[in-house]
C-alpha cells in the first residue's frame, strides 16, 4: 500500500510540474509572439515620426530661403536661398502625397529651434547673414542626409522609406552647394581686422 501511496505521489508530482511546465511554455510562447505586434507598431511610429520631422524640416528650409533671397548680400547666398524655395517646397509635395496615402496627419508649421533659427538670422544683414546662413544650411543637410538615409535603409513603411530613397540626391546635392556657399561667402574676420589696421595707419 505504502509503493502504491508514494508511485501515486511521484504521479502526481510528475503530472503538476509537467502542467505548470506547459503554462510556462505558453506563457513564454504568448509573450514572444506578441513581440512582432509590438516591433510593428513601433516601426509604424518611427516611420510617422520621420515623415513629420521632414515636413517641418521642410518648411524651415522653404522659410529660411525665403529669407535668404530678402538679406542675403551675396548672390551666392540669394540663388541658394531661391533653390531652397523651390525644391523644398516641391518635395514637401511629394511626402504629402506619401503621407496621405499612409494617413499621416503633417505639420503645417516649422520647429521651436527652426523659428529660433530664422529670428536669430533675421536680426543679421550683409556679411554677417550671408556666413550665418550658410553655416546654418551645412549643418541643417549633414543632419537630413543621414535622417533621410536611415529612414532610405531602415524604414519599414514602403511609401515613407520610398519618399525617403527618391529625396536623398536632392539633399546630397543641396550639402555640397551649401559647402560651396559657405566657401565663397564674406571674408575671414582676420582680413577685416587687416584692413580696418590699414586704414587706421593709412589716417594716421
Amino acid at each position: 500500500m505504502k509503493l502504491e501511496t508514494t508511485t501515486a505521489k511521484i504521479s502526481y508530482v510528475a503530472g503538476l510540474t509537467l502542467l505548470l511546465t506547459t503554462l510556462g511554455c505558453w506563457v513564454v510562447l504568448g509573450l514572444h509572439g506578441s513581440s512582432p505586434l509590438l516591433s510593428t507598431a513601433e516601426a509604424a511610429m518611427k516611420d510617422e515620426t520621420f515623415a513629420k520631422v521632414a515636413a517641418r524640416g521642410g518648411l524651415a528650409e522653404i522659410k529660411l530661403g525665403k529669407l535668404a533671397k530678402d538679406q542675403g548680400s551675396s548672390e551666392a547666398v540669394k540663388t541658394f536661398g531661391t533653390r531652397m524655395v523651390a525644391e523644398h517646397a516641391n518635395a514637401g509635395g511629394m511626402l504629402k502625397e506619401a503621407a496621405k496615402e499612409e494617413q499621416i496627419g503633417l505639420p503645417t508649421d516649422i520647429s521651436p529651434r527652426d523659428q529660433a533659427t530664422y529670428d536669430r538670422l533675421s536680426k543679421l544683414s550683409g556679411a554677417d547673414f550671408d556666413r550665418a546662413y550658410a553655416q546654418e544650411m551645412v549643418k541643417d543637410h549633414q543632419q537630413d542626409l543621414r535622417d533621410f538615409q536611415r529612414e532610405a535603409n531602415h524604414g519599414n513603411d514602403d511609401v515613407i522609406r520610398g519618399f525617403a530613397a527618391e529625396t536623398v540626391p536632392m539633399i546630397q546635392q543641396h550639402l555640397e552647394q551649401a559647402k560651396e556657399m559657405l566657401k565663397t561667402v564674406s571674408p575671414p574676420s582676420s582680413r577685416k581686422t587687416t584692413g580696418n589696421s590699414s586704414r587706421q595707419a593709412r589716417g594716421h
